[in-house]
């Protein structure tokens, strides 16, 4: 059975030592100190690895079963649920004056991601939960925030986001989902929903659903959506969990991947529901659950990529296969281990490199969050609004592919279940599928946030590149990661300048070079993080540090990652430069 080990060391090791928290000037991060945020993240880690772990491969071979129009989750999974909610997990980073904990996000993010790579489908529970509460608490009354966050705080109810039609995925506005206005202000709602992610399960007393649907004679298309508060149970005056509502799952989903997750087609026959939000704004309520819905699932892929990693890592030292090409390592034996090959060296410090450079980029991502909100500081909202698309789209790509590439160090043994390395390369799939699939990640990045605020974020952004370049160029053992850095950043902003000399003339030749620009500025990003990262490990070392060997692993796969990955921005570059002509050229009969 694989094992997981919660990566604590280098989340402190980027709270303290690269992102130097304390010293941020965000509100509440002067009390993260070290001693406080090793105590939560080594607790975090016991019930990511002692508890979440062992029930990843019982939920992937048990799935979950709709009996009666109730899904039973897998063997262990109640009680798993209630270890982590009766230790306040659920409610880390959310509002105090509603049983929250006050924690900064960033706490949160971290132990978001010991929590998925142990078990992402159990996760999913609360994680559905936390994005639901944050939409209610940004947009609902004081009567509905009263009403329901309490209890889907601590998780006694849970909640879900439902968009998808089977006719209508990412264009919304397709929807036939009906609010039917009442007398006594709630809504009558009607229609089905599919791919609902926890839509229906035993775990929670309640399950608080949050639905898109149109009023009628609203507005034509998405301009005349709406979201509107179901629960499971009506929820009584006194807050008591009330009489059935209109709400039943009439299927669950046979997936690839996240089996102990219940995935559920979800019907509304009349179904008592409340307006969240403005009417026909429906959109802009559910995208403060879908922003941070995507920056977890970016998480999520980083996630997978790390447990599938540890795993190939103690495979390659165990398994004895060959000998080395420049002598035998291993005399005792009658093989070496698989790790004194180059090859699998090369594979092994692909899947290093991105998943420690992925960490930085979203701990980084989760400090802007927290200078937004904290700060109340629109630069950073812009910034970190640019930087979504990107944290979604290009982590689950390369998440994905490296769990791909650690299932290929087990050889055959990676394709055979018994082993479970293709438990993380199927879990990691729908990553770059939901909350957007990747491809319209990028083009929501091409098409909508390069131009937000006239340009001025993404100029903020090169602004940062430049600036960390010109600090670090002189200094000592940096060259290595400020040179490649100049010349990744260099070929963004021309991929960015194409876009500006030919997209107003013809759109396409800025969209069929959107998902290279979205990998393009995710590596940038990744070598900024890199060249962060070596900054704070040669001040480590130059002072004394203890750990020596630490910090200059840290040097050896920042350079790797420099050298080896990030001169990927040029083969990007190409492509883009190509234009539309050779990607729109083939009829459509001729495909």
């Amino acid at each position: 059975m694989p094992s997981y080990t919660a990566p604590t060391k280098d989340m402190s090791f980027l709270l303290h030592e690269v992102l130097k928290v304390e010293d941020s000037g965000i509100p509440g991060y002067e009390e993260l100190a070290p001693d406080f945020t090793g105590a939560v993240l080594e607790e975090a880690g016991k019930i990511a690895s002692q508890v979440l772990a062992p029930l990843n491969v019982v939920g992937d071979k048990e799935g979950c079963k709709l009996e009666n129009g109730v899904v039973r989750v897998p063997t262990g999974f109640q009680d798993a649920f209630n270890q982590v909610r009766d230790g306040g997990w659920t409610g880390i980073d959310c509002d105090p004056e509603y049983g929250g904990q006050g924690m900064p996000n960033i706490i949160g993010t971290m132990v978001g991601e010991m929590f998925s790579g142990a078990n992402q489908s159990f996760t999913m529970y609360q994680g559905l939960t936390h994005g639901a509460q944050s939409a209610i608490h940004v947009h609902g009354t004081d009567e509905q925030k009263a009403k329901f966050l309490p209890k889907m705080i601590t998780c006694e109810w849970t909640g879900t986001m439902n968009l998808t039609e089977s006719h209508c995925g990412t264009d919304l506005g397709l929807m036939r989902t009906k609010a039917v206005p009442q007398d006594d202000g709630s809504y009558k709602i009607t229609g089905e929903k599919i791919f609902i992610s926890a839509g229906e399960h035993e775990m929670s007393d309640n399950i608080i659903h949050l639905v898109l649907a149109k009023i009628p004679g609203g507005p034509e298309g998405i301009k005349g959506v709406s979201l509107f508060i179901v629960p499971k149970f009506k929820v009584n005056d006194d807050g008591s969990v009330g009489a059935a509502n209109g709400v039943t799952c009439g299927n669950i989903e046979e997936k690839m991947g996240i089996h102990g997750n219940s995935t559920c087609v979800m019907v509304y026959n009349e179904a008592e529901g409340y307006l969240l939000g403005e009417m026909h704004k429906g959109m802009r309520a559910m995208f403060t659950m879908m922003n941070e819905a995507r920056l977890g699932v970016g998480m999520q892929g980083l996630a997978q990529a790390e447990v599938a990693y540890q795993n190939a890592v103690i495979y390659a030292k165990d398994r004895l296969q060959g000998r080395a090409v420049t002598g035998v390592e291993n005399p005792d034996g009658p093989a070496d281990p698989l790790i004194v090959h180059p090859d699998i060296r090369r594979s092994l410090l692909d899947q290093k490199s991105f998943v420690e450079g992925a960490r930085a980029f979203l701990l980084w991502g989760a400090a802007l969050i927290d200078q937004a909100h904290l700060n109340n500081d629109k630069d950073a909202d812009g910034l970190v609004s640019l930087m979504t698309p990107v944290i979604k789209g290009f982590m689950t790509d390369k998440g994905y592919d490296m769990t791909v590439q650690a299932q290929q160090i087990y050889g055959g043994h990676g394709y055979i279940e018994e082993w479970g390395m293709s438990q993380f390369t199927r879990d990691a799939r729908i990553t770059m599928i939901y909350e957007g699939a990747n491809g319209v990640q990028a083009l929501d990045l091409v098409g909508r946030k390069l131009s937000s605020g006239g340009g001025k974020y993404v100029m903020a952004f090169f602004d940062l590149v430049k600036d960390f370049i010109k600090e670090n160029k002189d200094v000592d053992g940096m060259q290595d990661f400020t040179d490649p850095l100049k010349q990744a950043s260099k070929d963004l902003q021309a991929a960015g300048m194409f876009f500006m000399q030919n997209g107003m003339k013809n759109p396409n030749e800025a969209l069929a070079g959107s998902y290279d620009f979205m990998h393009m500025f995710g590596h940038v990003c990744l070598g900024l993080m890199w060249g962060r990262m070596a900054k704070a490990s040669l001040e480590a070392l130059k002072n004394g540090a203890g750990d020596t060997a630490f910090y200059e692993t840290k040097l050896k796969t920042g350079r790797y990652y420099m050298a080896r990955q990030l001169p990927a921005t040029g083969m990007h570059l190409a492509r883009i430069q190509s234009g539309a002509d050779v990607v729109m050229g083939l009829d459509a009969d001729n495909f």
